[in-house]
């Protein structure tokens, strides 16, 4: 039986005092101690993992200025902190032991837009793309282009710096601000603008950001020639206090805020932002150079940046295959075809762009014309290239390459490429060099490692591969950063290119030299003089004794080898997680991750997810507690008396202080939808619904299930007796009073009604309700080539008997001979609720019937894709090499083998038909939109796929009372405001649960694309 896990990470009591204290004064936001929530943020995307006291998420200014105030009190003199944004760190910046500001969850509004003037004023949470989502409609966007762009905020943004894409004309984030309010931790507010040196001597605050005024403009002005010959003439100068670029002595001015941006939270909290936009460019052109080898493709760059390219982009071969095994190749494999006969080693993604439509055409022209010489000559090693200049495929070639660091973590084995000397910033002219020496260095630990990168500014991103598990590899991250940070050193270049120092700080007086880093702890001592603000990142205050964070800090690696490897192995779903966080996607139109769009809670998502599961794995290894034997014995042996008994014991005599971090793993658990978009869309794999499952199996054998999962389980075993009288069920379960009833006993909401008439009374003079397995052995092939046998599936057959009969028709109208096979669980829900004793045998005994069907040679053909997929996915999961062979085909796959012996007509309808497609089917048949689209122009219509995330009724999950205010903000993110737009009476779903939504909350139907289809035939 699984014990209760404890931990011994107890909040200290000052920081319990001082929560209580910040509650009782105001503060709006919310205030989480939960251990889960903690570990939530314990982790970035880099390789360190610190476990804070707490997160707030504070709701304005004020509440930032109540959490610096209340330090005043000498009580809380101890109390330290660390702002987050989006989490997507490389280097630990946002990460300590202290408590957590994080803003991403209510700061998110986008307070102003002026177009006349050119500018945005937004809150710190907003994310980088939704900002650009809003700016789109006025014809401007903000133009620094991160990879993380999806999930990474305008705070985070600012306080590393953050550069990307583009940078050579679009420059870092702090050439795009105009303006911070700052929030110091005394609770002093600054409203950062350029002032003059009188204006500043004479503006009289005492408080914090007044003293940091004078402090820093003083130092940048007496300092002005150490830091002229210090910082290195990039394009990526050296992030942390820009000192540089903060004073201008041309007039005497002074802006802090320039000394704010890159300095990772260490001297305020960032809390609005005023920033410049950029006019969308009208001419945009992608020239995708291909080469034989990633050398070449690094030393023809200047040769790119020549031809005036807005931005050169390089991915290496390791990228590249890395991609062409994910789902996003599907995207652009078109756009990146192979060149015959050679092998492609290496890209470089070559962009122009600007107003002047002729302008652009010239330089692509001038471009193009001189890479056919050097195809023809085999000069630079060039061997291909395509040109794009249609906006869909330009960000289609981005998203790729956006997510390639997330592809650099899918790689097989122990070691996984880290990020630790990844954005190291060279002159253009020493890149190739450098990556010489750079590779040379790495051959000889014999490491693996790929790269990709912005060639035109000289970064390149470059993630060896160390399995962090091992002390000795953990060691030699250390040894191998020491020896690239002279590296970077010979060649006239920085350490840390765009993502900050974190825990690189250790090497800031080695780049700055004594003096000048003593000048940037005095910054640090007039912002924060008790080292407050994210301590030891950057640098520590002047004549403080407090240390630097470094390099061998606290990793991930050093807990997960507390879990021995065949457990690791097994869960490997959660344990490979990297956090890059792409499950943090704002996108309402993305499937990826529907409980984190809704809640903004990073507990529910896959990152989440799989970091708790880590924690519980840890807590069972440090007991001694071997999941894999207790799943073992939960699948051989049946619970005995004694454990039945304790479990109800657990479940309902609990003393009310008794603690068990499995409910709280229960509850992140308990949130997914199990839609599995994360199990493609996230570029590590990460599987939550497969160790969901595992680890609700395990979780119930301690605790008391509730009634409603045992309905669930058995429901496909009872549906066929209720469809027997299906009437008399729908008046027992159809009125307000039944419903009313189901809800408070049972926990569940809207039941469905069955058919009526049910499916065979609807087959009715069809041919498809007789299955004869010997009398189809009889036939010949030929015989046999004309029939097709149709799966039922439990909601269909008994909630939608209309689609299977229309399904039935459509194969009679192609010429086919429908065969309905008698109706076999499915047993997705039981896999779903974690009964996986009960899964296993549903499946090998529907698997054993449907190998035994196989054998006919027949076509086998299901209507909803997420059953279907789950004979592929599930099944396999849970019986290896027993599922056998089976196929069954999802319609679109039948049709799209079926219409190459059909004619094709002419077009039939001119109005369009529009499909919402099940967020399973899209995930794991990337191209199944496109494939609806192609059957239906081959029979005369016209399809237009439309953009649309999750429902939110996945299968029960949106039939259960506690969720369904979470089922229906799902289903208003993005379903409810396309529907909105669109004739309902146009519109198609392929999941029965989406129908089923719509219709409950729309009260229309909506037609299965093989409804339509059999009016166009």
């Amino acid at each position: 039986m699984l014990p209760a896990l404890t931990h011994q990470h107890i909040l200290e009591p000052v920081v319990g005092r001082y929560l209580d204290a910040l509650k009782k004064n105001g503060f709006q936001g919310d205030v989480e101690t939960f251990y889960a929530s903690r570990l939530a943020v314990a982790t970035d995307n880099s390789v360190y993992q610190l476990l804070p006291q707490a997160v707030v998420f504070p709701t304005s200014i004020q509440d930032l200025s109540l959490i610096g105030s209340l330090c005043k009190d000498d009580e809380f003199n101890d109390i330290r902190f660390s702002a987050r944004g989006g989490g997507t760190g490389t280097n630990g910046q946002s990460l300590t032991q202290h408590i957590v500001v994080d803003m991403s969850r209510h700061m998110r509004e986008i307070l102003e837009i002026n177009v006349d003037e050119g500018w945005v004023r937004v809150q710190a949470g907003v994310i980088k793309d939704a900002l650009n989502d809003a700016l789109r409609p006025h014809g401007f966007f903000f133009s620094p282009d991160l990879s993380t762009s999806n999930r990474a905020t305008v705070g985070g943004m600012i306080n590393t710096d953050a550069s990307g894409q583009g940078s050579l004309r679009y420059g870092k984030t702090s050439d795009h601000v105009l303006g911070l309010t700052a929030v110091l931790v005394d609770g002093s507010i600054l409203d950062t603008s350029r002032l003059s040196i009188d204006a500043i001597a004479s503006s009289g605050r005492e408080d914090f950001a007044g003293h940091a005024l004078r402090t820093v403009s003083e130092i940048c002005r007496s300092k002005r020639a150490d830091i002229d010959a210090k910082f290195p003439p990039l394009n990526r100068f050296l992030t942390g206090y820009d000192l540089k670029n903060a004073f201008e002595p041309e007039n005497d001015t002074f802006d802090i805020g320039r000394v704010l941006c890159g300095a990772e939270g260490s001297l305020a909290f960032i809390a609005e932002a005023k920033l410049n936009i950029t006019p969308i460019p009208k001419a945009r052109t992608l020239v995708n150079v291909k080469y034989d080898s990633f050398d070449s493709a690094l030393r023809s760059a200047p040769v790119m940046v020549e031809a005036n390219a807005l931005s050169v982009e390089t991915v290496d071969s390791r990228v590249l295959n890395l991609a062409r095994e994910d789902i996003v190749w599907n995207t652009v494999k078109e756009l990146l075809t192979d060149v015959p006969g050679k092998v492609m080693q290496g890209i470089n993604i070559v962009e122009f762009a600007g107003n002047d439509t002729e302008e652009i055409a010239a330089q692509v022209a001038a471009l193009t014309e001189r890479l056919d010489v050097f195809v023809q000559t085999g000069e630079q090693g060039v061997i291909g290239y395509q040109v794009c200049d249609d906006l869909a495929s330009i960000n289609r070639i981005y998203n790729m390459r956006k997510k390639a660091v997330g592809l650099l973590g899918a790689t097989k084995g122990a070691a996984k490429p880290v990020a630790f000397a990844e954005d190291t910033c060279v002159p253009p002219e020493n890149l190739a060099d450098y990556i010489v020496e750079f590779r040379a260095l790495l051959d000889s630990y014999h490491l693996d490692y790929g790269m990709f990168g912005h060639v035109d500014a000289g970064v390149l991103h470059v993630r060896p591969a160390l399995d962090l598990c091992d002390p000795e590899q953990e060691r030699l991250m250390k040894t191998i950063s020491d020896q690239v940070v002279a590296l970077v050193a010979k060649y006239g270049g920085l350490m840390w290119g765009e993502h900050g120092k974190g825990f690189r700080s250790e090497y800031g007086p080695e780049f700055f030299g004594d003096d000048l880093f003593n000048e940037l702890r005095k910054v640090k001592a007039a912002f924060d003089p008790d080292n407050r603000m994210n301590p030891g990142k950057i640098c520590t205050p002047y004549d403080s004794t407090d240390t630097l964070v470094k390099v061998e800090g606290p990793k991930r690696g050093a807990l997960d080898r507390q879990i021995p490897v065949v457990t690791r192995d097994s869960f490997r779903q959660a344990m490979e997680c990297n956090g890059n966080g792409l499950c943090f996607n704002y996108d309402t139109s993305s499937p990826m991750c529907p409980s984190m769009k809704i809640t903004y809670d990073r507990r529910h998502s896959p990152k989440g997810r799989a970091g708790i599961v880590r924690e519980w794995l840890r807590l069972l290894a440090e007991q001694g507690v071997d999941p894999l034997v207790m799943e073992k014995e939960l699948s051989e042996k049946t619970p005995s008396v004694r454990q039945i008994v304790a479990r109800f014991k657990n479940t309902w005599l609990a003393k009310k202080d008794d603690y068990d971090f499995s409910h709280e793993v229960m509850e992140a658990m308990n949130g997914c939808l199990a839609c599995k978009a994360c199990a493609t869309q996230c570029p590590i794999k990460v599987d939550v619904p497969s160790f969901r499952s595992r680890f609700i199996n395990l979780y119930y054998s301690r605790y008391q299930r509730p009634a409603k999962d045992y309905l669930v389980a058995n429901i496909e075993s009872m549906l066929p007796w209720m469809a027997k009288a299906p009437v008399i069920v729908n008046t027992f379960t159809q009125p307000k009073w039944a419903q009313a009833v189901t809800k408070k006993v049972v926990g569940y909401v809207d039941a469905p009604a069955l058919s009526v008439p049910t499916l065979m009374e609807s087959l009715d003079g069809h041919h498809a309700t007789k299955f004869d397995l010997q009398w189809l052995q009889a036939l010949s092939d030929e015989e046999r080539s004309r029939y097709v046998l149709i799966v039922q599936d439990p909601f269909t057959t008994f909630y939608e008997a209309d689609v299977i009969r229309d399904l039935v028709s459509l194969v009679e109208k192609l010429g086919k001979k429908p065969m309905l096979l008698p109706f076999k669980p499915n047993g997705k829900a039981q896999h779903i609720k974690g009964f996986l004793k009960k899964f296993a045998k549903t499946a090998s005994n529907t698997s054993e019937f449907l190998n035994q069907v196989a054998g006919l040679s027949i076509p086998m053909v299901g209507v909803d894709p997420a059953l279907v997929l789950c004979y592929r996915d599930e099944y396999n999961e849970v019986l290896g090499d027993k599922r056998g062979d089976f196929s069954v085909l999802t319609a679109h796959e039948w049709l799209l083998d079926e219409i190459t012996h059909l004619p094709a007509k002419e077009h039939a309808d001119n109005d369009a038909w529009y499909l919402l497609a099940h967020c399973t089917e899209k995930t794991k048949l990337p191209n199944a939109e496109a494939e609806w689209g192609r059957i239906f122009a081959h029979f005369g219509g016209k399809l237009e796929a439309v953009p649309v995330g999750c429902c939110g009724m996945a299968g029960t999950y949106g039939h259960e009372s506690d969720k369904l205010e979470n089922s229906k903000g799902i289903y208003d993110l993005s379903w409810k405001p396309r529907l909105d737009s669109l004739p309902h009476s146009r519109c198609m779903a392929t999941g029965y649960s989406c129908r089923s939504q719509v219709k409950r909350f729309e009260h229309k139907k909506l037609f299965h694309p093989v409804q339509v289809l059999l009016k166009l035939v």
